[in-house]
């Protein structure tokens, strides 16, 4: 077993491909994709040596196992989860060199949601419109992980990252803290709506996926009744579909929407976003301004996940 690949074991519930997406293409009604946790992405990436582009896997809640055909450093980050080698403790959020044939199991997240898994080299699955990620809503990219495929591995790109003092994993959130800016739709929702948004109990309904964050807790009042003509979509918009209640838009985002965006998130919050499991509190905090976004932050004591 010599050649540069790995085979799936254990797909777990939904693993991907994932790097930092494909952007540039909204116009034809592709969307960006890529890692979640996009801050998660990058470090395994880094610890293994590769450029932040390198394409990774992405697990949901409970973990994968692959075994490489060769030799290869991987690194495990994300939602914190035990990580074996075959059947061994190994180390979480560290390079680790595995033997060809090795049995690589990420465990259930402890924490959190989504674990990657970055290999030296990355994950060579042939590019579609210049990036490797899975976008579950359009199809584009390869298919998500299933038992018994094998997926090619690229050529390291340098030395494994030397871990001496530990690496600043943000721990997944117990408070979803998410600044937002309102509009462009903010006038469709009656002033109390727009009241409750910034006060109201939400919480992270079980129904999120990599689409959308949805969201449990009162129903936002619309101040207009009529139909919205659909219009474009950014990463992090805020869109309140008919039942009221908001959903945060994420990676596999639809590029064009029909409901109200009655705001739209920081996509520096978004990576805790990606963590946070159902049940999670969500506080939306309106902010104008990076000054006082910075001092919503203060005051409410949040860690976004991001990067600083």
């Amino acid at each position: 077993m010599t050649d540069r690949a790995f085979a799936v074991v254990r797909a777990g519930a939904l693993t991907t491909v994932q790097d930092l997406g494909r952007s540039g293409y909204a116009h034809l009604g592709v969307g960006r994709s890529g890692a979640l946790d996009a801050y998660a992405g990058r470090l395994v990436n880094q610890l293994v040596g590769n450029r932040d582009s390198a394409a990774v896997l992405e697990t949901t809640l409970n973990g994968c196992a692959v075994r490489p055909r060769c030799a290869v450093t991987v690194a495990v980050g994300g939602a914190p989860c035990r990580v074996t080698v075959d059947g061994r403790p190994a180390p979480w959020g560290s390079p680790v060199r595995i033997g060809a044939g090795s049995l690589l199991e990420v465990g259930p997240a402890v924490r959190g949601v989504r674990a990657y898994v970055g290999f030296a080299g990355g994950i060579a699955v042939e590019p579609v419109l210049g990036s490797r990620s899975t976008d579950l809503l359009s199809g584009l990219g390869p298919a998500p992980l299933t038992d018994g495929a094998v997926l090619p591995l690229g050529r390291p790109a340098g030395p494994p990252a030397r871990v001496d003092g530990g690496v600043p994993w943000p721990a997944p959130p117990t408070d979803l803290v998410l600044r937002v800016r309102l509009g462009p739709r903010d006038d469709w929702f009656t002033g109390a709506a727009l009241a409750t948004l910034a006060s109201g109990a939400y919480r992270v309904a079980s129904a999120s996926n990599r689409i959308g964050l949805r969201t449990e807790g009162p129903s936002l009042e619309r101040a207009v009744s009529g139909e919205l003509p659909s219009e474009g979509l950014v990463l992090g918009a805020v869109q309140v579909p008919p039942d009221g209640r908001p959903v945060v838009f994420l990676a596999d985002h639809p590029t064009t929407g029909g409901y109200p965006v009655v705001a739209v998130a920081d996509e520096r919050d978004l990576a805790a976003a990606a963590q946070a499991v159902p049940g999670t509190p969500v506080r939306f905090v309106p902010v104008r301004s990076v000054r006082s976004a910075r001092s919503a932050m203060r005051i409410t004591g949040a860690h976004s996940g991001g990067v600083p």
